[in-house]
């Protein structure tokens, strides 16, 4: 029977084996092994070829705003063509130069992105221990082919899922691909019925580490067939979802295209009826007359403001340890409503601590987390007013506490050690809890240590218990035991009370038994320490069996925990206070994650996990809903977290998705932000995520929460700014062609048609002085506390209906100054008496456009609040400011200028009018604003 036809868990592993075609001692032989590589092709992932660059430059260009930008610019071009194509098309030049810029800066930013199923075959090479033709050899894990016999000892890396087909106290490291914090005890023995990934006890995936022991395995699968392939396919599918800003602004160039084509076909149709143009010249006009209102409908800047607020937010968040991939996920993450989050190694230290210890005497609990042995111990006694340090008072206590960490140190086989000031341990986590609690204790670790090691009975899952034996400083021979409690127990004849050995009798042993079930409800992993004299090895070479581990003397038994980060509690409890979510996915044991969760104040003490497998009984309109509803999830595969993610998006909510494995990489790539822990997380999970964390720390990412909500707040003020001016000029160009001869522009031009702004003056505000004000205020301080506020919905937009209404009283007020500048200078009109040529009277209406933007940039930094609250507190707007009436006076007043962009020199009187009338924008907006407050107030409303 096929391998690929059966499942090798559920199959005896000899059935495995002739199922592959292969003997066990002799492996395959090198004919066979090279016929089943050319067949099943190299044992690696299959990796996406790189985006060419032509593609990546498309890419940047797949924007409604770009594209918009390039057809004004095609009609510009198509005007200058028709026109005679005198000079050079300035319009079109500087329109592209905007979008080579804002390329650039794209290309830039994600020049940095790698290829993730390309990292994950990177991540995964290594060599393998092999049986070919009777001989153990050494190949490359690219080369091994399914049936291969594979050897494993501690410190190899997994390189193929095989089958167990004998071990010998193997335990394999797998938090990379399942979660799962300690190290997997595996077993050959046939599985009854299909279980999780985690739980598959017979079996070995790619890309994990074995721990300790010994193993033969068959391979049963190769590169994508193998557990990580799947991940890899999984990620290759995933789609990344564009950002809420994306689509904003998306909905932004769209909609003003359509404004485009919309108010350039009403303008033109409407003078083809009217003036009725019969020659080349007067259509001429009247396309350059659309390219105009097209000109001034698109705010040619924003895509490269934008990039260049979200780049310099990049760097802010960068410095404090965020380090953003993608610009457009700075402003993601500030719009997060839940943040989904792996267990170890995120929320946890990922470094195996021993929390408390429980003799005979009483209860201690150590202080201090981590490797670093550090902390204190604590006696917990019934009246909480009495804990206190653990000390020579507690004389009986204290020595069951050394006796349990002393043995448990010494029947150990790991290594702890302070290398360039940071502690970091080899061989099993457990055990080496063991090491660092024994230093908590003062002389202890001296003390014990003078002891040397002279035999042992490895640990084995069968027998679930290990023990060593030890020569102490007097030549006695003493043998140390360690492993499950109810199995030590068994062979345990006496308990230790104080120095004492005293009989162990049912009543003690079963109050032992309610200790080890006490510390198992606390989401504790429980571990029993025993010893005993061995008389009978004091004579010659000591030899140790298990039949030396009986009578032997309980001492007491530890609980063991992966401890959360001290600094994830406050993190959590700060992003609950801004309104957003934490949940947890792990793939630890329901009891341990709910405890973990508890803890951090994810969630109430008492909160049931919800599983995986009860994930795959739901329905996707019941996932949603248990989506809504859950806050930590236990036993999950990757696909669960993929499933997770996706029905909290399928909510409504923008989730953010936390990990360093590489199970978390798929989830990663399809959560509106993935955020890849930079020291513990595995490449492929750094590569699939959009920010990574420099440092680890949970906390950063509400730090950089914190940021991202300044920077959405920020972008609004500049997009209610460059919108207001576009909205100004287009009301500008609209109803001054339709008020040609109300406002005396008709009389003034003579026959044919007129605008009262060129194209290219429009251009010069959208890209020379209202750029520099956009930039300020993408870097504006904050003004109101951004975290004490809910986050937005997925659905809520960035231009909502308030900031609409700003911006088309703005824009209609611009409007209104501007035309009423012209018609003051030019004679006739609503106002009589004025005697300037049209293009002094246009220079002035330039002039009161270009005046009347800057004042706005005072009123957009809020929907709500005065211009005048905080107007000194952003210094480079002022200089903005100041940049942009200088670059005016230029533009009006030196010749060269005055040529290209068809000005004319204005007198103080023509400037002084144009403050005063430009200044009406900001009055009108302060008036709108004093009675919004006033509404809001009036409905008991928090006033901005």
């Amino acid at each position: 029977m096929d391998v690929r036809e059966m499942d090798p868990t559920l199959a005896d592993a000899t059935d495995v084996a002739r199922a592959m075609d292969v003997d066990p001692d002799r492996g395959l032989g090198a004919g066979e092994a090279a016929r089943r590589l050319a067949e099943h092709g190299p044992n690696e992932l299959r990796g996406t070829p790189p985006v060419p660059l032509w593609r990546r430059v498309l890419a940047q260009l797949n924007d409604p705003l770009v594209i918009l930008l390039l057809i004004a610019a095609g009609i510009s071009v198509v005007a200058w063509l028709i026109e005679g194509a005198h000079g050079a098309p300035v319009d079109a030049i500087v329109v592209l130069a905007v979008i080579v810029f804002n390329v650039i800066i794209g290309l830039v930013q994600e020049a940095r992105a790698a290829d993730a199923v390309a990292a994950l075959a990177v991540m995964t090479r290594a060599h393998a221990t092999v049986l070919r033709d009777g001989e153990l050899v050494v190949i490359p894990a690219g080369e091994l082919v399914p049936g291969d016999i594979l050897q494993l000892a501690e410190g190899d890396q997994v390189g193929a899922d095989a089958r167990l087909l004998r071990s010998s106290s193997l335990r394999v490291t797998e938090a990379s691909l399942t979660g799962e914090s300690a190290p997997v005890e595996k077993d050959p023995a046939t599985l009854r019925e299909i279980v999780p990934l985690g739980d598959r006890s017979n079996m070995v995936f790619r890309g994990t580490a074995v721990n300790g022991g010994t193993a033969r395995t068959v391979v049963t699968a190769t590169g994508m067939d193998t557990e990580m392939g799947a991940i890899a396919t999984m990620l290759d599918q995933t789609q990344e979802e564009a950002t809420p800003l994306q689509r904003e602004v998306g909905r932004v160039g769209s909609m003003l295209g359509r404004i485009v084509v919309g108010i350039a076909i009403v303008i033109m149709l409407t003078i083809s009826i009217v003036e009725r143009p019969d020659s080349a010249a007067e259509w001429v006009t009247v396309l350059l007359l659309g390219v105009s209102l097209a000109v001034a409908a698109v705010p040619e800047g924003l895509p490269a403001i934008l990039s260049v607020v979200l780049a310099l937010g990049v760097q802010r968040m960068a410095r404090r340890n965020a380090v953003v991939k993608r610009l457009s996920s700075v402003e993601t993450l500030g719009s997060a409503s839940v943040i989904c989050t792996d267990k170890t190694g995120t929320l946890t230290q990922n470094e195996m601590t021993i929390g408390r210890i429980i003799t005979s005497s009483g209860s201690v609990e150590l202080t201090g987390v981590g490797y670093a042995p550090v902390g204190e111990a604590w006696v917990r006694a019934r009246d909480a007013a009495a804990d206190h340090v653990l000390g020579d008072e507690d004389d009986q206590l204290l020595a069951e506490v050394r006796a349990v960490l002393g043995v448990g140190a010494l029947a150990n086989d790991a290594q702890l050690a302070e290398r360039e000031g940071r502690w970091e341990i080899a061989g099993d986590p457990t055990e080496a809890a063991f090491l660092v609690a024994e230093r908590k204790i003062p002389g202890l670790a001296d003390e014990v240590h003078r002891a040397s090691r002279v035999a042992e009975v490895p640990f084995s899952s069968e027998r679930k218990m290990m023990s060593t034996a030890h020569r102490d400083p007097a030549g006695r021979v003493l043998v140390f035991a360690k492993g499950a409690p109810d199995i030590l127990l068994e062979r345990c004849t006496a308990v230790l009370v104080g120095g004492e050995r005293v009989p162990l009798d049912d009543v003690r042993r079963d109050a032992l038994l309610e200790d080890v079930e006490a510390l198992s409800n606390d989401a504790y992993r429980t571990l029993g320490v025993a010893a005993r004299l061995a008389p009978e090895l004091e004579e010659g070479e000591p030899a140790l069996d298990e039949s030396a581990e009986t009578d032997l003397v309980y001492l007491g038994v530890v609980g063991i925990i992966d401890p959360p980060r001290p600094e994830a509690k406050a993190a959590i409890a700060q992003a609950h206070a801004a309104g957003i979510r934490v949940v947890m996915i792990t793939g630890d044991h329901p009891a341990t994650a709910a405890r973990i969760a508890a803890d951090l104040g994810i969630v109430e003490p008492g909160t049931v996990a919800v599983t995986g497998r009860e994930l795959d009984g739901l329905s996707d309109h019941d996932l949603v809903e248990v989506a809504r509803r859950t806050s930590v999830y236990a036993r999950v595969a990757p696909e669960h977290k993929l499933k997770i993610v996706d029905a909290l998006q399928a909510d409504g909510r923008i989730v953010a998705m936390t990990g360093d494995g590489v199970n978390d990489a798929p989830a990663l790539k399809s959560a509106d932000i993935g955020i890849a822990m930079g020291i513990t997380g595995t490449e492929v999970t750094k590569e699939a995520a959009k920010m990574v964390l420099a440092d680890d720390d949970f906390a950063t990412i509400v730090k950089a929460v914190h940021e991202g909500r300044v920077i959405f707040d920020n972008i609004r003020k500049f997009l209610r700014y460059l919108l207001c001016s576009n909205m100004g000029e287009v009301l500008t160009m609209f109803f001054g062609v339709v008020l040609m001869g109300v406002i005396g522009l008709s009389d003034a031009a003579g026959e044919g048609i007129v605008v009262p702004v060129l194209a290219v003056q429009i251009l010069w505000i959208n890209l020379v002085t209202d750029t520099a004000p956009a930039l300020a205020m993408g870097v504006d301080p904050e003004i109101d506390d951004v975290m004490a506020r809910p986050p937005r919905g997925a659905r809520d937009r960035v231009i909502d209906g308030r900031m609409w209404t700003a911006i088309v009283s703005t824009g209609l007020t611009m409007a209104v100054i501007t035309l009423l500048t012209m018609d003051l200078w030019l004679p006739g009109g609503i106002i009589p008496g004025g005697d300037d040529s049209l293009e002094v009277a246009r220079t002035a209406a330039f002039n009161a456009l270009v005046l009347g933007n800057l004042f706005a940039a005072f009123n957009a930094r809020s929907a709500t609040s005065s211009a005048f609250r905080g107007i000194f507190a952003n210094r480079r707007l002022w200089l903005a400011v100041l940049l942009g009436v200088a670059l005016q006076i230029a533009v009006v007043h030196v010749p060269f200028l005055q040529v290209a962009f068809g000005t004319a020199p204005l007198d103080l009187w023509h400037w002084l009018v144009g403050v005063a009338l430009a200044s009406c924008v900001l009055w009108v907006e302060e008036i709108r604003k004093a009675v919004i407050r006033a509404r809001l107030r009036a409905r008991g409303e928090a006033v901005v």
